[in-house]
């Protein structure tokens, strides 16, 4: 794979799952846990695309810099963490939605 589409498949993949991510929230803060955990787990399938191809592009550069670092795929890097960063605490605040339904009880 060609480093500019490698950069694309990152770029698309993350955002994927971040969106995913987000919609998890969404379904969690409405009291739908079921839902939330869903789309997290389908989340988890475009990240780990997205690692794939990083792991790829890792494995060509093997270290030693053959792969030239270009601003799009600092970009491509970038979106990537703060998408896996995303999914981290969405994670967290779905498990508190949770727990708060079990405490309270679902109050709309």
């Amino acid at each position: 794979m060609d480093s500019e589409n490698a950069v694309m498949t990152i770029i698309v993949n993350a955002g994927e799952a971040r969106s995913l991510c987000m919609s998890a929230l969404r379904y969690a803060r409405e009291g739908d846990i079921d839902r939330a955990g869903m789309l997290l787990a389908e989340a988890d399938n475009f990240f780990r695309a997205a690692h794939r191809v990083q792991t790829q592009l890792i494995e060509q550069d093997e270290g030693s810099g053959k792969m030239p670092v270009t601003l799009i795929m600092v970009h491509a890097q970038d979106h990537l963490m703060t998408a896996l960063l995303a999914r981290e605490m969405i994670n967290e605040m779905v498990i508190l939605y949770q727990r708060q339904q079990q405490d309270y009880g679902d109050h709309k």
